[in-house]
């Protein structure tokens, strides 16, 4: 689950995979030079919503303002809900039916995506989540989106060993000989043997199991935090809140345009029993080719829903 931009990634229980409410709580150039003043700027493309503008080359925001899964908007800015087969988590039990865009009173803006994990202990009764980016448009520099992490199901028994994520992935999944993921996964009850809660951060060299390096943070994420990935300069930065959690360097930097995912999936069905998980994700925003801090981030996304700008996108087409 990777892209190579500064993105969050999340892998599936170290098994990549490729691919192809309410808060329940409430609620390159690699050598990071910048350019001169004035240079890459471009008018938004066709897609773009809210007041023609200019912004430099290489931004992305996106306040997940649609109707649903098919809605013809979310197709025409890049992503797709998943449908069908493979992993991570319970196989082939992946649903368009979780993806939703529901008013939110505690996210900016009002409105967030929302990824509901439904289950009742059984295969048949499983539907996982995802929101997926196509195209595989991102490599170096600063990716930052305004995650809520559920602990608990807004409905039903909790102990689920669910994983709550965001992540790049290469498009092409495990057969890219340059594959690229850098990932967020949130265990609320742990898994795999361990307990919870715990973030994990990990990027990838291969898609090969533990072929990796990675940095458990083992305390309560719960609610909304704002996750960022910076890839620059041959390091991969992970940070919450504008803390810094891991770094890392070397086999694991990003080799090839990476695709952003969200996703909610279990590891096991350990009982039965009907409940429902949301994760939900308020905006996402990237900067190709430059590190961006988090109060400038924010400075950005507060100016765009200022000027009533739902989405951007002035990355170069190939």
């Amino acid at each position: 689950m990777l892209t190579p931009l500064v993105a969050v990634a999340v892998l599936a229980g170290g098994v990549a995979f490729a691919a192809n409410q309410l808060s329940d709580e409430n609620p390159k150039p690699a050598n990071g030079a910048k350019p001169p003043a004035g240079a890459g700027q471009t008018s938004l493309p066709p897609t773009a919503d809210g007041p023609k503008t200019a912004y430099p080359a290489g931004t992305l925001f996106d306040s997940f303002d649609y109707s649903g899964p098919n809605d013809p908007a979310l197709a025409a800015h890049g992503w797709q809900a998943r449908d069908g087969q493979g992993g991570p988590g319970i196989p082939n039990t992946w649903s368009t039916s979780g993806v939703s865009f529901p008013q939110v009173p505690a996210a900016q803006g009002g409105k967030a995506l929302q990824l509901q994990l439904v289950t009742d202990g059984t295969k048949a009764g499983t539907r996982q989540a995802e929101l997926a980016g196509t195209g595989g448009k991102f490599s170096t520099g600063t990716l930052a989106a305004r995650v809520y992490f559920s602990e608990k199901p807004t409905s039903g028994r909790n102990g689920d060993h669910i994983n709550e994520t965001l992540f790049l992935m290469s498009p092409s999944g495990g057969s890219s000989a340059k594959y690229t993921e850098l990932d967020y996964e949130y265990m609320p009850n742990g898994g795999w043997g361990a307990p919870g809660p715990q973030l994990d951060t990990t990027s990838w060299r291969s898609s090969k199991p533990g072929d990796r390096v990675t940095r458990p943070n083992k305390q309560s994420y719960k609610g909304w935090h704002t996750l960022m990935i910076t890839a620059m300069d041959g390091v991969v930065t992970y940070s919450i809140d504008g803390r810094t959690l891991f770094s890392s360097n070397g086999k694991e930097f990003p080799r090839e345009p990476a695709d952003i995912h969200f996703s909610t999936w279990l590891i096991d069905l350990p009982f039965t029993g009907v409940r429902t998980w949301n994760m939900q994700v308020n905006w996402v925003y990237r900067k190709a080719n430059q590190t961006v801090a988090l109060k400038d981030v924010q400075a950005e996304v507060d100016a765009f829903y200022a000027q009533g700008t739902r989405y951007v996108d002035t990355t170069p087409r190939s």
